[in-house]
């Protein structure tokens, strides 16, 4: 093998590892589905939540594992709540969201006309962890979207990629290994700060009329780096810091959106603001 081989494969192995924590252990998945109470395609949403929710994983995320803790937690508030999974890889089981996000948008954007059909809703609001809070922003603004969404709530999201704490800029310096990722795990060289598929999304500016965008971002984010690549600027955009609300909450990028329950409350109030109630360090126990 030659020599600068033996760099480029520890080198995307490692882009690998630090997307992979936005997951916990597939085995989750059996136990999970049979009681979920999400996806249920017979549920009729209420006079006051009219829209059903859409969730949508990160990359190496699916449809149960990045939903424990949220999708309980809305279910509870009255949403209909529904989740998929996209960006599969042949071969790769359980961990999705590695398909070239293009294609990906394009699953969401038929996932949502399936939910809309079943619920007979007129707009849905979409809630996404990482790629899955920027991935849907290619739904709104070529695919038809912003006429089938009412909100974006993004946690910890790669709107502006990432530079995984300026690790990415190695990748020129490595003969092939840009075309490696690009084979490998599409999704991840699409997240790259500065990559073609960021450039087309962004050209012209970040949001679309018609839709309400929230950014729910950490300033311990390991994985979207620097942290504030994940906020929009443009109308109908609230960019919220996690510290702000509750300065003592140390969650990074895996955390909030798998277990805070105070991002959880941030969203809740994104999706709901006519009865949003103030976030607090105390909203870990509403």
């Amino acid at each position: 093998m030659l020599p600068w081989k033996r760099v480029i494969r520890p080198l995307a192995a490692f882009l690998l590892a630090a997307a992979a924590v936005t997951v916990p252990s597939a085995s989750a998945q059996a136990a999970a589905a049979p009681s979920s109470g999400w996806n249920d395609y017979t549920c009729v949403p209420s006079a006051a939540h009219p829209r059903p929710v859409v969730l949508v994983h990160g990359t190496f995320g699916n449809s149960v594992d990045n939903w424990l803790g949220l999708a309980p937690y809305l279910k509870h508030r009255g949403y209909c709540v529904f989740s998929l999974d996209y960006g599969r890889l042949p071969g790769v089981p359980f961990l999705h969201g590695l398909g070239p996000v293009e294609k990906s948008a394009e699953e969401l954007d038929a996932f949502v006309d399936t939910v809309l059909t079943a619920t007979g809703a007129d707009e849905t609001d979409i809630v996404g962890h990482s790629q899955g809070g920027m991935m849907p922003r290619h739904y709104l603004k070529f695919l038809g979207g912003a006429d089938e969404v009412n909100a974006l709530v993004g946690i910890a999201p790669s709107n502006h990629g990432t530079t995984l704490g300026g690790l990415t800029a190695l990748l020129p310096y490595f003969p092939g290994a840009e075309d490696l990722l690009s084979e490998a795990t599409p999704a991840l060289a699409d997240q790259v700060a500065g990559s073609d598929f960021l450039a087309r999304l962004n050209a012209g500016g970040d949001t679309v009329p018609g839709v309400r965008y929230t950014v729910i971002a950490t300033r311990y984010d390991q994985v979207v780096t620097p942290y504030r690549s994940a906020f929009l600027t443009g109308p109908n955009v609230r960019n919220v810091l996690l510290q702000d609300l509750c300065p003592v909450d140390l969650s990074g990028h895996v955390a909030i959106g798998l277990f805070d329950r105070i991002a959880f409350h941030e969203v809740a109030n994104a999706l709901d603001p006519a009865r949003a109630k103030p976030t607090t360090c105390a909203s870990v126990f509403s």
